[in-house]
């Protein structure tokens, strides 16, 4: 079918990938898998993953001329859609005055002084993605209480650094013994260092209350998802989110990892949402507006232990960026300028959960949708689905079958069962109704699938 958008877009359900192909195979004779980053490879749901030549608004157009209503948003951060104007004419500005600096420079203080005023820390540094932020959060946890040992979730993803790919996301899920320790889920990082970090179940806060009875007084810190994306999207049950907060009397850190929901959930990201107080969170996606940013911070006697004031060492020659910097004043100026934005996300969203799930049904497909937010997830299960566990159970070839069916009718959605999509505030009505014409046919295929296979 042709998706009706608000560009002239007449490419058949069967438009050519031509390019796409060729440039992946190029790609695979110079990058690791054709690919920068693993889950862009298609793997998990087969065919040629789309090579994109622009964006803009709610629309991808690939290297085949194809254009696609996006969920993806560049995992994240284009809250305000592809190529927003105002973000554009800001790292053009930028650009003008030079492109790095290695010094200081104003937009960083501007953008600092922003996200302290909106999400209540009272210092931030700044670093260049989601990943450095939380390696660099845990280590001055580990620095400012004098512990070794960190404590994570089953399914929680934050980012890849050594510590941290334990149980992670949609890796390599290994068996937790009675203690919580896990192997670690990729090659080419030692035990020693996965021994350093404890697992725990998400939404489990019985098992959360008994292993830091057992192992409290050795743990820096708990770092956590307030809101998961990368196991598809889990919300967090009151009882969990109490149990998150008696970590404390242990004296251990409390981490949120606000890399994916930071300011997408709200003004004050999912924290704010669910009236959570970290001692510590982590940012990146939106306060980049596009552009490669991280950030941490909290409160200020525990920044207070980065160097220069303090001993724990962070460094980053590209940190501050002018061009980051102004991508991200821009996005969270415009985030501001617009109060009435989370609410319509928010609708959207619900509206987009309650169709697809009347799609499914009609075509006897079982799914279960978790959403909150502009973040979505269709598990192709009965569900529920609470916890990493729950959503391992989906039917990932069932799920493969209805990627491809929406990617043929120009939905690009994200090429895992096991992550979030992401809907931002230039997708309407036109887009809506699209994604769930094509999510009905794409369901056909899948009932259609299994009725073969019985």
């Amino acid at each position: 079918m042709t998706v009706t958008s608000k560009v002239d877009s007449t490419q058949p359900s069967g438009a050519s990938t031509a390019q796409s192909e060729a440039l992946f195979d190029r790609a695979r004779r110079v990058t690791p898998g054709g690919v920068n980053s693993p889950v862009r490879a298609f793997r998990s749901v087969g065919g040629v993953p789309r090579f994109m030549a622009s964006a803009d608004g709610a629309y991808l157009t690939d290297a085949d001329g194809t254009r696609y209503v996006d969920y993806i948003g560049s995992w994240g951060p284009m809250i305000l859609g592809h190529n927003h104007p105002a973000v554009r004419d800001a790292v053009v500005q930028a650009a003008q005055d030079g492109t790095s600096f290695g010094a200081p420079g104003w937009r960083e203080v501007d953008l600092a002084e922003l996200v302290c005023r909106v999400t209540g820390a009272q210092k931030v540094r700044f670093v260049n993605s989601g990943t450095e932020a939380t390696m660099s959060a845990l280590r001055l946890a580990r620095g400012f209480t004098g512990r070794k040992y960190t404590l994570k979730f089953r399914g929680n993803y934050h980012g890849h650094a050594d510590a941290l790919l334990v149980e992670a996301g949609s890796g390599l899920m290994t068996n937790a013994d009675q203690l919580g320790t896990a192997a670690p889920s990729s090659a080419g990082v030692p035990d020693e260092y996965a021994r350093l970090t404890l697992v725990s179940e998400y939404n489990d806060p019985q098992a959360l209350d008994a292993l830091m009875r057992e192992r409290g007084h050795e743990i820096a810190a708990v770092i956590f998802e307030p809101v998961v994306g990368n196991a598809g999207v889990l919300l967090p049950t009151p009882d969990f989110l109490s149990a998150l907060h008696r970590v404390r009397e242990h004296g251990t850190l409390l981490i949120a990892d606000e890399v994916m929901t930071g300011f997408r959930l709200s003004a004050n990201g999912a924290t704010g949402r669910l009236g959570l107080t970290p001692d510590l969170s982590c940012w990146g996606k939106i306060i980049g507006g596009g552009l490669p940013v991280g950030a941490y911070g909290g409160r200020a006697e525990i920044m207070d232990f980065v160097s220069p004031q303090g001993p724990v060492y962070q460094a980053g020659t590209l940190s501050g960026n002018p061009l980051a910097m102004s991508a991200g004043l821009a996005t969270l100026q415009a985030l501001q300028d617009d109060p009435g934005l989370y609410a319509r996300l928010d609708a959207y969203t619900e509206r987009l959960a309650q169709g697809l799930q009347a799609a499914a049904d009609e075509a006897g497909v079982t799914v279960c949708i978790n959403h909150v937010g502009s973040m979505l997830t269709v598990f192709f299960q009965a569900g529920p689905v609470a916890t990493y566990t729950d959503a391992a159970r989906s039917d990932t070839a069932a799920f493969a079958v209805w990627f491809q069916g929406l990617l043929r009718r120009g939905v690009y959605w994200a090429p895992s069962q096991f992550e979030s999509i992401f809907v931002s505030g230039v997708h309407g009505d036109t887009e809506l109704q699209a994604t769930l014409q094509a999510a009905r046919e794409a369901f056909l295929e899948v009932a259609a699938h299994a009725g073969a296979d019985a």
